[in-house]
């Protein structure tokens, strides 16, 4: 009867077991401040339902293979995900020792001795085992393991939420590196003039048709020209520096691979933004958040069961003989169960209550303000992208009366019609007006990245877990 009463009192502990702490329920869309549309106009796209599979690989809708070959390398190569990947496993492992709590831990023992002496050797075996459970009275090991389960989910959405960064980033400096190419190529077009024009300068000179400020002017402008490549050099070099590093290689490798100038590529006409709703589901840096504020509820779980008793059952069992044949004629055991309370600590497992609501109430913060960057990222997209389509109009317009106008000034000064400074504004107006087309079109591209990045473009949510967001 007497080893009959752990076991009952044991029974008797799960049954009544209660868990501690707030239920946690994923915060309402009217409490984040969620707008039900975009209020900026979708120049880019429209308010169609996103399409997971769509922004999952955005980039191919750029139709460059360099591009879609990079970003595929970044996602398998690149050393920040590597360590993501880690944190994620740590978090996995945190979660199945928080699990381990629930059974008992259970240990075994076994020795063997030969005493000699007197004429009366002998030898000795001995084996045991013992087992200790902690009966989660008021849930704190169930709120760990909920905790340590959101923090797993949290880091997961977190190395997800890296890979939609790192392919934003290879296509940004994918389109600064044909960016800068292509404005390389206008500088030494430009270059090319500069030289016919002190050429046409020394002759006017030489003949005494104008004086040598004609040759000074041209030269002038002819060296500014020359000043500006190798700026434009070193943006292209920087760019590809940076795209072998996000692919996990050493600066420089992807240069010459990169040499061949091509076209900035272009996007699609319109994005299917969806609703903001649609949005925040799709971020995953919102849902880490989200699943950091869940863990940080959990914990206040945790804190406020320390204030209450602990019940502990432990048991051992064991048997020795001086031959391994009787070993098990005996067999002698034990069960114990305790019970321990905190009477006084000068405050401290009640400071620590208060510590984890605040930081309960700081993730919640967290997660809002995740919420309003995330709407504030999309409508600084769109504004972007319908701002760079409408500066390439006005930059195609200016390319055409530049052009007009140049050509114009050349043949004029040739036959000495007009002078060489309205030919140096006319080439000034042009170049300007060519580089801000070429900038214009880059900016488009870019815009539509940080859009699709934006967006949470770059992952697939289909194979992340549910986490019960009410978004």
């Amino acid at each position: 009867m007497r080893s009959a009463f752990p076991l009952a009192l044991a029974a008797l502990a799960t049954s009544a077991c209660t868990t501690l702490g707030p239920d946690y329920r994923a915060p309402e869309a009217s409490a984040l401040s969620v707008p039900w549309t975009y209020r900026g106009d979708v120049g880019a796209g429209t308010a169609a339902a996103q399409d997971p599979a769509e922004l999952a690989r955005w980039w191919e809708r750029f139709d460059d293979p360099l591009l879609t070959r990079l970003i595929d390398e970044a996602s398998a190569g690149n050393l920040d995900l590597a360590v993501a990947a880690a944190r994620l496993t740590q978090a996995r492992e945190a979660l199945v020792q928080a699990r381990a709590g629930l059974v008992p831990t259970v240990g075994a023992s076994g020795g063997a001795g030969r005493s000699v002496g007197s004429g009366n050797d002998r030898s000795s075996f001995d084996v045991g085992a013992d087992a200790a459970w902690e009966i989660d009275l008021f849930g704190r090991i169930a709120r760990g393991i909920e905790a340590a389960g959101a923090d797993a989910e949290a880091a997961l959405f977190d190395r997800e939420a890296l890979r939609v960064a790192i392919a934003g980033e290879v296509a940004s400096n994918y389109v600064q590196a044909r960016l800068a190419q292509e404005r390389l190529a206008l500088a030494r077009d430009t270059l090319a003039i500069a030289d016919d024009n002190l050429q046409i300068a020394g002759w006017r000179v030489q003949a005494g048709l104008v004086s040598s400020i004609d040759s000074e002017q041209a030269r002038a402008a002819r060296a500014q020209t020359a000043a500006s490549i190798p700026n434009l050099e070193n943006a292209f070099t920087s760019a590809t520096y940076r795209l072998a590093v996000l692919t996990g290689r050493a600066p420089g490798t992807l240069t010459d691979l990169l040499s061949a100038a091509q076209p900035i590529p272009e996007g699609p006409d319109d994005v299917a933004v969806g609703i903001p709703a649609d949005t925040l589901r799709q971020r995953p840096d919102v849902r880490a958040a989200e699943r950091s504020l869940a863990a940080a509820t959990a914990r206040i779980g945790v804190a406020e069961a320390q204030l209450y008793p602990g019940l502990r059952l432990s048991g051992n069992i064991g048997t020795s003989a001086f031959s391994l044949g009787g070993l098990f004629n005996a067999i002698t055991g034990a069960i114990f169960a305790g019970i321990d309370q905190t009477l006084f600590d000068g405050g401290r497992l009640r400071s620590q209550l208060r510590s984890q609501q605040a930081a309960t109430e700081g993730a919640l913060a967290g997660y809002r303000q995740s919420v309003l960057t995330a709407l504030e990222d999309v409508e600084n997209a769109l504004i972007s992208v319908r701002a760079a389509r409408e500066r390439q109009t006005q930059f195609a317009v200016a390319l055409e009366a530049a052009g007009n106008t140049a050509l114009l000034a050349r043949t004029q000064y040739r036959s000495g019609l007009t002078d060489f400074q309205t030919l140096l504004e006319a080439e000034r107006s042009l170049l300007s007006a060519r580089d801000g087309l070429a900038g214009a079109r880059g900016d488009e591209t870019l815009a539509l990245v940080q859009l699709y990045r934006a967006l949470g473009g770059g992952w697939d949510p289909l194979a992340a877990p549910d986490t019960g967001t009410n978004i």
